[in-house]
């Protein structure tokens, strides 16, 4: 081996992340958990997930614990820690969703277009009865639902393409994506408010969603917004 070889050749491991502290008093150790913990949720432009966030603190760490007092340091803040599409996120409270957009002129967030009224109608239909056809969305409003507008919602990946369908051609169904949690402020889907409860309370049933009733939280925009996400309204159009 030449010299030079020998030179560029590594000679030592990289250095390891002392994750269990072990020689810090117990309340240090924690404290220096916490603000790893925010360093890395701070630093990611996405929802961090626990295992993420388990690369940087002990075995014995409570990841659950550390978040809340990160909560509860963050109480005075602009912005809270969310959890949010399977992870945690840093967000602008609601309430000064309206101070953002009057300083931007714009909401801040992903960038995405606003909804039409059939594009949230459809998606709202998606994120209920997923996986569905783009043949049982249209039996459902009863007018063909066009591949522009599934084109729409796929190029916000807001939904994707799912498993085939058992029936004759296995046509590919479509489900909501993380980003749509993401969008929507929804840790899972089952945050999603409870269609037959709804249906029960007569708060919603397929008439209502086909006249353009929508379940409040799938319609980005109403009320004063998800915390630090886009605030998009609903464009009325008659049209799938």
């Amino acid at each position: 081996m030449s010299e030079a070889s020998a030179r560029r050749k590594p000679t030592e491991q990289p250095v390891l992340l002392d994750t269990e502290l072990d020689h810090l008093p117990p309340e240090l150790r924690w404290r220096e958990w916490m603000v790893r913990v925010e360093a890395v949720i701070f630093a990611a432009s996405e929802p961090v997930t626990r295992s993420v966030l388990a690369q940087v603190v002990g075995r014995n760490c409570n990841l659950e614990l550390i978040i809340d007092d990160l909560r509860a340091e963050l109480a005075g803040r602009p912005y809270e820690l969310v959890a949010v599409a399977g992870g945690w996120q840093h967000r602008t409270k609601k309430a000064f969703a309206d101070v953002i957009r009057s300083a931007f002129g714009t909401p801040v967030g992903l960038g995405s277009k606003e909804l039409s009224q059939s594009e949230a109608l459809v998606l709202t239909c998606i994120a209920y009865f997923q996986p569905i056809t783009r043949a049982e969305l249209s039996s459902f409003f009863g007018k063909e639902v066009s591949r522009d507008l599934i084109g729409v919602l796929r190029a916000q990946d807001l939904i994707a393409s799912g498993p085939r369908s058992p029936q004759p051609g296995a046509p590919y169904t479509y489900v909501t994506t993380k980003n749509f949690l993401s969008q929507f402020g929804l840790d899972t889907l089952r945050e999603l408010p409870d269609f037959e409860a709804l249906e029960d309370a007569g708060l919603l049933s397929k008439e209502k969603l086909l006249a353009g009733d929508i379940p409040t939280g799938l319609v980005r925009g109403e009320g004063d917004g998800e915390e630090g996400e886009p605030t998009t309204g609903v464009v009325e159009d008659e049209a799938l």
